[in-house]
């Protein structure tokens, strides 16, 4: 990299910790404190009922205060990073960071503390002194063997989880790399031996996790700086070192390098050589971990064994060992079971875990955030990626588990299901409402059929669609580009054998398909040649046409192209007397709670009729996600002060849903703010049928409707679900591009719920 490079690199790194404020934390409150009576319950005199609950039971304190979630990242800056031993202060950028881990992967709270004091044992002391103020504690960037003393000393004296994460996290992911690495290899641990470079505090805990996982202590090498740690040496040994000493004349790397099953580096740049990688064993397993620069790269290993399996700790090669893996899950699993200690069964937990993980089909968020990876399991794929969602609900629910059966959990868990089920919800936001359309969706047996089968997106969705619900996918594309696609995303559903492929290329019901569409549309100018050209090109109208025909029971499209364009062809196709687009509504996943939003594209200027439509079929719809529709009809105009516009529509709307037996609440026309802020509301409108803030907001023009979801969906990370089609009797639905897999997945259980269930 040039010089200027690594200036702009740098300069990068130095904006983003400045800007917008300095750092990267801030404390936020979780309570409402708005008045005097909030400040009252806050502080004094109500705090003190809290304070008394805890006195009497000190167990209380998980309840009332935020202590069961919070973790303390303590360090005192003596070995931090590649940086060494630059002191406590300088060292808080890398606490702060591992903060922001903690809560962007696990949802776990945290205060970074950086300590003065480079004695271990009043640096123990300081720490056991924080007991009240955290549930867990990770000791970070200690030096070696500070760092075995700090954490012997507190183990045994705090009741709360202690970890340092330079020790265990990494060699619990080191674990999890090398399970899987002698899965590729077909190797075993018991039979493989190790030679291993760094005596420190991350290199003996790893040697200690294989131990654990089954090496032989007599197959393993510990070589440092000065050579081969063996028995009578008196150099720099420490009592950790000392455990792996050999009896042995050899006193080098390359002297015990040969016929090496495994490198384990945790050193410096450039101590493994390609000539001590031609020695080692076939199929060797190199696990390069030093930072940035690692003991030996990548391409000069494979030079001299191509089929070498490979880990590094950097993120631009594949494997990264990275701790991000396992610190957040492991703390979230210790926390919500009251967990006194983190100990073996837990880590090896969090090691089977995270291996399994990596065997499993790649998650399709993880493939967005790794675009063009090949996230496979294999030698270029032995652990899951950071970013992976379902890390938490695995390894975390497995810890808890284990912390459960060994006997060390203060507040067990009864149902580990529901609460691996919870630890999801707190990833994919739209969980907690989509549940009980899950629910319904698996009591149903339908057909879906995807208009966009190619997509790896619906690929994707096809592959959870299998492993989730009882529906069944219908791809439209071609069979052998289905196929390469599913191998080269990793999935393990194939065409043909997992799900049904309509191919428009070569179909054997093309015939009868392209008469159906002739028939439908004969009177409406589409002769027989164009019937054939659209049923070999035009995959919605395809799919519009297998629900028409009974294969299928439910068509999902919109994956790409324009929203009207998709609606002509099945309005033209599956509309009727009965069944016409009446809207669409997007339920918006916002940091406060639900929000419907409707009619965002089918009617651009809706009449009253429409209008009323729509809201009736936006309550059916909420009812579907175990909410009471509360809905707002929203305009300019508030409560009749403007006599025509889209008031007017909306009050004609309004007098039309007065005259039918309506059981659920709406009120309009009103404006947004209006409809949600009760306390403005009934300042304005004291008789308002709406007493709570909106959940459903009805527009009467598609542009105003189209413009909330995008402000909401761009500018408030709202997740939409939807857009939902009403009036088609859930026999299609229309996408837009935007949509993820998980979103087409939510769509797929939408649409897998027979009308009936929602009436």
């Amino acid at each position: 990299m040039s010089d200027n490079q690594n200036e702009s690199l740098r300069q990068a790194a130095l904006f983003y910790h400045e800007h917008p404020k300095p750092g990267k934390l801030e404390v936020r409150a979780t309570k409402p404190l708005a008045n005097g009576r909030d400040l009252s319950r806050a502080y004094s005199p109500g705090v003190a009922e809290a304070c008394l609950e805890i006195k009497s039971d000190p167990a209380n304190a998980s309840r009332y205060t935020a202590r069961g979630n919070l973790v303390a990242v303590v360090s005192n800056g003596t070995a931090v990073l590649g940086l060494g031993n630059i002191g406590a202060l300088a060292s808080k950028p890398v606490m702060e960071g591992k903060a922001v881990l903690f809560k962007k992967f696990a949802n776990i709270d945290c205060f970074d503390i950086e300590v003065d004091e480079s004695d271990p044992e009043k640096l123990a002391d300081i720490v056991c002194a924080l007991g009240p103020t955290f549930g867990a504690i990770n000791l970070e960037d200690i030096k070696a063997p500070d760092c075995f003393i700090v954490e012997k000393i507190c183990r045994e004296r705090m009741n709360i989880p202690v970890f340092h994460d330079d020790q265990h996290g990494t060699a619990i992911v080191v674990g999890a790399a090398a399970t899987n690495a002698l899965r590729v290899a077909g190797k075993a641990f018991e039979d493989i031996k190790i030679v291993s470079t760094g005596g420190g505090a991350a290199g003996i805990a790893c040697l200690n996790m294989l131990l654990k996982l089954g090496v032989k202590r007599e197959n393993v090498w510990l070589c440092d700086i000065h050579g081969l740690v063996y028995e009578g040496r008196s150099e720099d040994i420490t009592p950790q070192k000392a455990e792996f000493a050999q009896a042995s004349d050899k006193r080098t790397l390359d002297d015990v390098i040969d016929d090496a099953d495994m490198f384990l580096g945790l050193s410096g740049p450039g101590v493994l050589t390609p000539d001590m990688v031609a020695k080692m064993a076939k199929r060797p397993i190199i696990f390069a971990l030093a930072n940035p620069t690692p003991e030996i790269m990548p391409d000069a290993a494979r030079a001299v064994a191509p089929d070498a399996i490979i880990a590094t700790g950097r993120s631009d090669f594949p494997n990264q060992v990275n701790n991000v893996l396992c610190f957040p899950f492991i703390f979230r699993g210790a926390l919500d079971v009251g967990a006194t200690e983190i100990n073996d069964d837990m880590s090896l937990a969090c090691v089977a875990g995270i291996a399994e993980l990596a065997r499993a089909t790649t998650s399709a968020e993880a493939a967005a955030a790794y675009k063009g990876e090949q996230l496979t399991f294999g030698a270029d794929y032995l652990i899951p990626k950071p970013f992976d969602p379902r890390l938490v609900g695995v390894v975390s629910a497995s810890v808890a588990k284990a912390a459960m059966d060994s006997g060390v959990a203060t507040r067990p868990i009864e149902d580990l299901d529901a609460y691996k089920h919870k630890l999801n919800q707190s990833v994919f936001k739209s969980a907690l409402l989509m549940r009980p359309v899950f629910d319904a969706a698996r009591a149903a047996a339908r057909r879906i059929v995807f208009a966009e089968g190619e997509d790896e997106r619906v690929l994707r969705t096809a592959q959870a669609v299998l492993e989730e619900t009882t529906e069944t996918p219908i791809l439209i594309g071609r069979p052998d580009v289905i196929e390469t696609r599913c191998e080269r995303a990793g999935l393990t559903i194939r065409p043909d054998k997992d799900f049904e492929v309509v191919n428009p290329e070569s179909d054997s019901r093309y015939r009868d398909y392209w008469q159906s569409y002739h028939e439908l549309m004969q009177r409406r100018g589409v002769t027989p040649d164009i019937a054939k050209a659209i049923m070999r090109t035009n995959t919605t109208a395809i799919g519009a046409v297998a629900v028409h025909r009974g294969d299928a029971d439910s068509l999902i499209c919109g994956t790409f192209g324009e929203y009207r364009w998709h609606l002509n062809y099945v309005t033209q196709i599956l509309g009727s007397d009965e069944l016409s687009p009446h809207g669409a509504l997007s339920l918006m996943i916002l940091e406060g709670g639900p929000l419907f939003i409707a009619d965002t594209q089918v009617h651009e200027l809706p009449s009253p009729e429409s209008i009323a439509r729509i809201t009736e079929g936006a309550a059916r719809h909420v009812r579907r996600f175990g909410l009471e529709p509360k809905i707002a009809l929203c305009s300019q105009s508030q409560f009749g002060n403007h006599s025509e516009g889209s008031g007017k529509r909306l009050r004609e709307a309004l007098a039309i849903l007065d005259s039918k037996p309506c059981d659920f609440t709406y009120e309009g026309e009103m404006n947004l703010e209006t409809a949600l802020d009760p306390e403005l509301c009934n300042r304005i409108f004291p008789n308002s049928r709406l007493r709570e803030a909106a959940n459903v907001l009805v527009f009467a023009h598609a542009d105003a409707a189209s413009g909330v979801r995008n402000i909401l969906k761009m500018r408030a990370d709202g997740l939409e679900v939807g857009p939902i089609l009403m009036g088609m009797g859930n026999r299609a639905h229309i996408v837009s591009p935007s949509i993820t897999a998980r979103g087409l997945l939510n769509m797929a259980a939408i649409a897998g719920t027979p009308v009936a269930h929602y009436g």
